[in-house]
């Protein structure tokens, strides 16, 4: 089995094209090609903190976790490999920083899974480059261009706000309930009483919804949010900004970077990497959730009906509960003993 993805085999069966380039590579990048790759210099961009982990270690300063690409990340790349996310506008909002920054004539490659959208990439580019579909494979497509026009981009031209139960979000695209809150979040969110006291760590916070209406609900919590989406971090720090709320946002591939002990965590998971199910993010948020709260405290998490979460909470907790549900989500809820604390 190949240890790149089928978008890094595709890349790959150019490697020729790119031996005498000073190669960016940037998008959902999502294996370690870019520490492999036979180029004169090779630099990498990601919005991913997971991603980012597992390349310093061989690339160092040469890969640069940021919600924004700048001029010091680009500084003379003459060529752009894009992996192209499942979000189609993420990708139009990554491009048109990373395009902005490149100079004219920078050569392009824009490669993904087709049923991502990546065919959508010659329609996005139109009028800046002019991209040509040059080869397919393992259900992958790859595009390429040439950068014909200087763009310009700002970021204040990329917020969304919207409200939820009174409470303003503002969010960025490729967060997740970009465009309002999702059903299993909302349902979540009607299971946290008012007036409760502590700290709280909301893994995988988006646009920080579920932390800004808890912590309006009950004002005496401490906040900690944690994402490894650089986009979803902006996101969270700037709703709680608009709501006046304190918290301290932490890049954390779940809890990588965490610190300290809490009395309840909330999440709604992600099951999803890139294309892919994937369910490892959870499974570590649950089994982590022990070292992590104090005893007493609890861990509270959505998660569609169908995921095999009952038996991993048993297995931590000794315990769980479904305390709200609907035709397509479950709300769970595990309490931490001194006994399971004692088992970890």
């Amino acid at each position: 089995m190949s240890a790149f993805t089928p978008a890094s085999e595709v890349i790959l069966r150019h490697s020729d094209e790119f031996t005498s380039r000073r190669v960016l590579f940037a998008g959902d990048l999502q294996d370690s090609l870019p520490a492999q790759f036979d180029a004169v210099e090779v630099r990498v961009h990601t919005t991913q903190y997971h991603h980012w982990q597992q390349l310093h270690p061989m690339l160092g300063e040469l890969v640069h976790f940021s919600l924004l690409a700048d001029a010091r990340v680009v500084e003379g790349c003459d060529t752009l490999i894009y992996y192209w996310p499942k979000s189609k506008s993420e990708a139009q909002f990554q491009l048109a920083n990373l395009l902005s920054l490149l100079p004219v004539g920078c050569e392009i490659f824009v490669v993904g899974e087709n049923r991502s959208g990546v065919r959508s990439a010659e329609n996005i580019l139109e009028g800046i480059a002019s991209l040509n579909k040059i080869d397919s494979a393992r259900r992958c497509g790859l595009y390429h261009g040439r950068l014909d026009a200087n763009t310009s981009f700002a970021l204040d031209d990329w917020w969304l706000d919207y409200d939820v139960d009174g409470v303003p979000v503002r969010t960025l695209p490729g967060v997740f309930s970009r465009d309002g809150l999702d059903s299993g979040s909302q349902l979540l969110l009607s299971t946290l009483e008012a007036h409760q006291k502590g700290k709280v760590l909301d893994i995988a916070s988006g646009a920080g919804v579920l932390a800004a209406v808890f912590a309006k609900r009950s004002p005496k919590i401490r906040l900690t949010l944690s994402d490894v989406s650089a986009a979803a971090l902006e996101s969270s720090k700037a709703t709680l900004t608009l709501n006046q709320l304190e918290g301290n946002v932490v890049a954390s591939n779940v809890y990588s970077d965490i610190v300290g002990r809490f009395d309840m965590i909330i999440s709604n998971p992600p099951f999803h990497e890139g294309m892919k199910t994937s369910l490892h993010a959870a499974e570590t948020l649950i089994r982590g959730a022990a070292l992590h709260l104090n005893i007493g405290g609890e861990l509270r998490i959505v998660a569609n009906a169908f995921l095999p979460y009952p038996a991993l909470l048993s297995d931590t907790f000794g315990n769980h509960e479904v305390i709200a549900q609907n035709g397509r989500f479950k709300v769970y809820r595990s309490v931490l003993s001194r006994a399971a604390k004692a088992r970890r």
